[in-house]
């Protein structure tokens, strides 16, 4: 504790004082308090008062040079914290971070096209849960109406600005809608030059998503509701993930009109599922026309939320302008409501271990990605003779064989003593040596877990397809040691935060910077 024996620091003036005042005392109604203040201190001027959460007028200053925002009077009478903001990743980035003032009160000069405002800032704990925050505006005008009209200008345009996403991702969690501008920058890295699928089913993909944007007229045309459902399925790893993701790359780049992309990552919330889907479609048909994506759709749906989810997606309200795209890895388990019910999730789109050509464009792929690499040898027929070991192996097996190998090779400690001398040219070859070791090790826990799962019991037959949870993970066996999450959770955190074709995951990302949601 510091105690200071000097002169008391001189009190605010106005209402600054008063609403110190205020804080000092009991109350109940800290803005019906400053009203009454306002009015006494500015008798001249029209009064608009407005949630900060709606329209963030200071924030919304700060991004744009057409408004002027100053401190009004002395800058010393103003209330607020310091904070500092960490960096979403501490690695690399220890000069990261940034500071931000959090205003409990501030009066502000404020000038937007032209128009002159007396802005306050004020957050009253009025209430056991939380506290609120308004901004008081105050425009000086011949008459009251022409007054509003300038506020009300002000606060539709600020209140449009934070319904918009500016280079981000909206991401609901927990409850919480949170736009998320890592997701979207990494969304940014992927196209469809990256993605290896047969070219008529890419373009098919394409078409159905993207040209769906461009067909609102010809839906109306024929009298057809503009919306539509894509269901991706297949087993795991097989390109599910990065298609969704150069999808959203594609949409992210439209602009007449724009187009956002909507990722659910649970139906959990506050209030329970119910409302989380409630909060998702709510939004949804606010942000229309847009991507709404459900990733493991199977997983999502379950039988206590199956009817409410369906009634929101076919229901009476319109979603007009919504494109759903579900992933599951298990289109049996999907609800038959979902998979086979016309107008709903109408098109569906398989994804299948790729084949043999398909396995050698992947090589492929990883030898122009090495070509610049001094340490690794990687021949032009080496692509062949890795698609003819990898029978049966999806694009997230493969890669892992490469990355384990190339991993040992950058350690140099090459494991060579199984390697028999032949005439194969690539007998010496440490990068093909190290990738057959890798296959054969992975084609082991393939077939271990071949095995588990034929051991594990039927589905529960309770009138859905739907598995709990705890029955669902004793179906998914671990891949390794080093493994914590289930094998579900890793698959879907790792595949949408970066890597090719569904791969292993590198780490558990997707913190949104600031930590406090934008968006209910």
């Amino acid at each position: 504790m510091h105690v200071s024996t000097g002169p008391a620091p001189q009190s605010f003036g106005g209402v600054g004082q008063d609403y110190l005042d205020n804080a000092k005392g009991q109350r109940l109604f800290t803005e019906g308090f400053l009203v009454d203040s306002l009015k006494r201190h500015h008798p001249n001027h029209h009064l608009s008062i407005t949630p900060t959460s709606n329209a963030d007028l200071l924030g919304f200053a700060q991004v744009t040079d057409e408004i002027t925002c100053l401190p009004h009077g002395n800058p010393e009478d103003s209330i607020k914290e310091r904070i500092f903001r960490a960096p979403i990743r501490r690695y690399n980035d220890e000069e990261g971070g940034t500071f931000v003032d959090v205003i409990h009160f501030g009066c502000y000069d404020y000038v937007f096209k032209g128009h002159q405002f007396l802005l306050y800032v004020a957050k009253g704990n009025d209430g056991p849960f939380a506290s609120i925050s308004y901004s008081y505006i105050l425009a000086e005008d011949l008459t009251k109406s022409a007054a509003q009209v300038k506020v009300d200008d002000l606060i539709k345009t600020a209140t449009k600005w934070g319904l918009e996403l500016h280079n981000e991702v909206l991401v609901f969690d927990q409850g919480w809608w949170q736009p998320n501008a890592d997701l979207w920058q990494n969304v940014q890295k992927s196209n469809w030059e990256d993605v290896i699928l047969e070219q008529d089913k890419k373009e098919a993909i394409i078409e159905d998503v993207i040209g769906f944007f461009d067909a609102e007229e010809r839906y109306a045309e024929f009298g057809v509701p503009w919306k539509r459902g894509v269901i991706f399925y297949g087993p795991p790893g097989n390109g599910k993930t990065i298609s969704t993701k150069s999808l959203m790359h594609d949409v992210s780049k439209r602009t007449s009109p724009a187009i956002e992309s909507l990722y659910v990552k649970t139906f959990n919330s506050y209030s329970g599922p119910e409302y989380g889907i409630r909060q998702i479609f709510l939004k949804a048909r606010q942000m229309a026309p847009c991507l709404l994506i459900f990733e493991d759709i199977d997983s999502l749906v379950n039988v206590s939320v199956r009817s409410y989810f369906l009634n929101e997606v076919d229901g009476l309200e319109s979603n007009h302008g919504i494109l759903m795209i579900g992933s599951t890895n298990h289109l049996e388990r999907l609800d038959p409501g979902i998979a086979k019910r016309p107008s709903r999730f109408d098109r569906k789109y398989f994804f299948d271990v790729p084949n043999h050509d398909e396995r050698v464009q992947y090589a492929e792929y990883w030898r122009n990605k090495l070509k610049n690499n001094k340490k690794v040898d990687f021949p032009k027929e080496m692509d062949k003779r890795i698609a003819d070991i990898t029978d049966k192996f999806s694009f997230a097996y493969m890669k892992e064989a490469f990355v384990a190998a190339l991993l040992v090779i950058v350690a140099h400690k090459p494991d060579t003593k199984a390697v028999e001398k032949t005439r194969d040219p690539l007998s010496d070859n440490l990068l093909w040596n190290e990738l057959k070791r890798q296959i054969e090790n992975l084609r082991k826990e393939m077939e271990d877990e071949d095995e588990n799962a034929a051991a594990t019991p039927a589905p529960l037959d309770n009138g859905s397809a739907y598995e709990p949870a705890r029955v669902q993970a004793m179906r998914m066996p671990m891949r390794g040691p080093a493994d914590r999450l289930s094998y579900r959770g890793r698959e879907r955190a790792a595949r949408f935060h970066g890597g090719l074709q569904d791969p292993v995951p590198p780490s558990l990302s997707g913190r949104v910077q600031g930590g406090v949601p934008r968006y209910m």
